[in-house]
């Protein structure tokens, strides 16, 4: 009948615009014959015949601008690149696949926190405070002191301390303004002595006016 015959020359003509190698397929550099570019004109692209009725093929979708089925549709998102064919993304990087990596999170291999104040939250990086290592551990990152004493300079002793250190001297002797090294203390300007008072380095030496003598405690005068 003539009925059927119509619909299956229309269907010949859905498989003709999109079997590999066939001569209805577009190539960039090859010259279309002029009855495929007259069809063109009249139906659009990418349109396929279903008996009597017309849609966009799978995989393209009616341009808004245009109402033509040449939008193509990728079904895995292309993320921060372009959709440029079904299933064909174009992304930042010059590669091409069927979907484009999510680019890197402003916020580190760490992920993020929240930091609020009264204009409202941000995130920010997670980050371990100063004088903390970060650390991977089976049940997420944590933050470790770093000992900085096995680094640090201290002229006396050095006493680490969460998040820091501190430096300290010994008897006789007081932190200097750098606080790393140390200097003599002249315990004599406290007068700690009864007459006479000698300051050394880390100590001092009391002594008498003639006519006395020293106490055994060292300080008075007798």
């Amino acid at each position: 009948p003539p009925v059927m015959l119509v619909e299956l020359l229309f269907q010949a003509a859905c498989v003709s615009l999109f079997l590999p190698g066939s001569q209805g397929r577009v190539y960039p550099a090859r010259k279309k014959p002029a009855s495929f570019a007259v069809e063109r004109r009249r139906v659009g692209p990418h349109v396929c015949f279903s008996g009597f009725a017309s849609g966009c093929c799978p995989g393209w979708m009616l341009s808004p601008g245009s109402g033509q089925c040449t939008l193509p549709l990728c079904s895995f998102g292309c993320g921060s690149g372009l959709c440029i064919a079904p299933n064909l993304c174009s992304c930042p990087g010059g590669e091409q696949g069927i979907t484009c990596p999510e680019p890197p999170g402003t916020c580190g291999e760490y992920g993020c926190d929240l930091s609020c104040n009264h204009g409202g939250c941000q995130e920010v990086a997670r980050v371990c405070p100063l004088g903390f290592s970060m650390v991977e551990t089976a049940n997420g990152v944590r933050c470790t002191d770093i000992d900085e004493c096995l680094s640090a300079a201290c002229e006396g002793l050095c006493v680490n301390t969460e998040g820091g250190f501190v430096c300290e001297c010994g008897p006789g002797m007081q932190l200097s303004a750098d606080r790393h090294s140390c200097q003599d203390t002249d315990e004599c300007l406290a007068t700690p002595c009864q007459h006479r008072c000698k300051n050394s380095v880390g100590s001092y030496r009391c002594s008498c006016r003639p006519g006395y003598h020293l106490h055994s405690n060292r300080h008075s005068c007798v």
